[in-house]
């Protein structure tokens, strides 16, 4: 399989050799100036692109590469990537939905634990010789919601519910049959039912923030917010300023507006769980993510349906 992949991602480098080794030739290319590069140099030799969700492809590097046939886009979200461009030169997209839920949802009941017990506080505390035994909410039993209930979300759903005995809510476009978990049909309906809400829905223009002062608002006082999907989602004004007011408890979150700044507001917070974008990024998660790819372009090739198709 004689066929050149430009690399966009610079997080799953340990495993393309899976890709190599079934005949890929690989370009790599992570950083800005690199990718600009690679694209004047070898656009007539790309057949294949690997981003990510915020990483994209834009409609002016898909016109410049005449022979791209398809673009694979690892994790679930691919909000950055020019869906219509793609789909007007008939270019087929494929995403990672699936391939590293499992991580993600280890790293959300990590960070709601850290943050409903006050983990990295007592943490700091102990290690400065101090003996602070700060009393924190329990985690088991609160009621939990999702905004979205994809792979992520299920994943998500099952540990907090099977572990940890909460009861599960969640609010999508439209109900999901053979679910034991409960619909709301408003963000805001949902944020008002729930102790905890976990925000896993999809990046981009349709998700922009979904989650706003109203859903803030109604999770209230004693709410909590985790955010392990997309920065866009969320007005994080509007969440800044309900966490200084105190009209939320507290903030987990992985994903940022302008990556990897962090505003200093929310960095001043003694009420946040703040990580750099890494829930699903695992060793195992990799592997899966990249196989994927490899699945994925070895049935395009082959003239076959790919396994995970994003619609235009």
């Amino acid at each position: 399989m004689h066929k050149t992949v430009l690399v966009l991602v610079e997080t799953v480098d340990d495993y393309l050799p899976l890709l190599e080794q079934a005949g890929y030739r690989l370009i790599r290319a992570p950083s800005p100036q690199q990718r600009a590069d690679a694209i004047r140099r070898h656009a007539n030799q790309i057949d294949a692109v690997l981003t990510r969700g915020p990483l994209g492809l834009t409609a002016v590097e898909i016109d410049a590469l005449p022979n791209l046939q398809i673009i694979c886009v690892i994790g679930a979200g691919y909000e950055q990537v020019d869906l219509a461009a793609a789909a007007t030169r008939g270019i087929t997209v494929t995403n990672g939905a699936g391939a590293n839920a499992a991580a993600v949802a280890d790293h959300t009941l990590a960070l709601l634990l850290a943050l409903l017990r006050d983990i990295p506080r007592g943490d700091a505390s102990t290690r400065r010789g101090e003996w602070n035994r700060v009393i924190s909410p329990s985690v088991s039993g609160k009621r939990l919601g999702i905004l979205g209930l994809g792979a992520v979300g299920l994943a998500i759903a099952k540990r907090a519910h099977l572990g940890f005995d909460m009861p599960v809510s969640y609010h999508s476009r439209t109900p999901r049959q053979g679910v034991p978990y409960t619909w709301y049909d408003s963000p805001q309906h949902l944020a008002d039912a729930v102790d905890i809400l976990v925000v896993a829905t999809p990046g981009g223009a349709n998700t922009r923030h979904l989650v706003d002062a109203r859903v803030l608002e109604a999770l209230g006082a004693e709410g909590y917010l985790v955010n392990i999907a997309r920065a866009s989602v969320v007005d994080t004004q509007a969440l800044v300023a309900a966490l200084q007011r105190g009209q939320l408890a507290g903030a987990a979150l992985d994903v940022f507006d302008d990556e990897p700044a962090v505003p200093d507001a929310l960095k001043a917070l003694a009420n946040t769980v703040l990580t750099p974008h890494v829930a699903g990024q695992s060793p195992e998660a990799a592997r899966d993510t990249v196989t994927l790819v490899l699945r994925n372009l070895q049935a395009f090739f082959a003239g076959e349906p790919v396994l995970t198709p994003v619609r235009p």
